[in-house]
Parts: C-alpha cells; sequence; structure tokens
C-alpha cells in the first residue's frame, strides 16, 4: 500500500495505491495533517486501489473533520466497482463526492 500526494494552487491529490487499510493510517494520515492553509479542496484518487477496508472508512472520515467537515470540499474519484460498492453501502455519498 502507497499514499502520494500532489498539489495544485488549492488542491491536494491523494492517490491511495494497493490495499487501504489500517497499515496505512499513519502515512494517510501525515499528509493530510501537513497541507498548507491555502489548501481548499481535496481529492482521494482511488484509481490504483484494490481494497479498503473500515479502518480507511474511518480515515476518510477523520480527513473530512480536518478539512472542515461539512463545510469540506471531497472529491473521490476514480473508484472500481468493489470500491465503490463499499463506499456507497456505507453511505459516503452523503459525506463526499464520489465518482
Amino acid at each position: 500500500m502507497a499514499v502520494t500526494a500532489t498539489t495544485t494552487d488549492s488542491t491536494i491529490i491523494i492517490k491511495v495505491s494497493g490495499r487501504f487499510d489500517f497499515s496505512s493510517h499513519q502515512e494517510f494520515r501525515q499528509i493530510y495533517e501537513t497541507v498548507s492553509d491555502d489548501i481548499k479542496s481535496y481529492t482521494v484518487d482511488m484509481a490504483e486501489a484494490t481494497y479498503l477496508d473500515s479502518s480507511a472508512l474511518g480515515m476518510l472520515l477523520l480527513m473530512r473533520d480536518h478539512a472542515g467537515g461539512d463545510n469540506s470540499q471531497i472529491d473521490i474519484i476514480n473508484c472500481n466497482d468493489d470500491v465503490k460498492k463499499i463506499l456507497t453501502i456505507s453511505n459516503f455519498g452523503q459525506l463526499f463526492n464520489i465518482s
């Protein structure tokens, strides 16, 4: 599992590769907690994610809280069918923009 990030003017793009589970907790948290105040929107690119579990859902919720909760702008993009199904069953579509 690897987590990488790139930033543009006001957006951070976090790319998740492989299994998104508890083993990536520290790496994922460190990325979103160290962004500058200029970052206004977050994008989580799941194109290379093969799996996610309940701890990954928790990490996404923690990132949402860090980003401003209901006032946050977070997109989860490029989800494969399995990942999208887990996010949908968990009602994450009400908290995140999922595509």
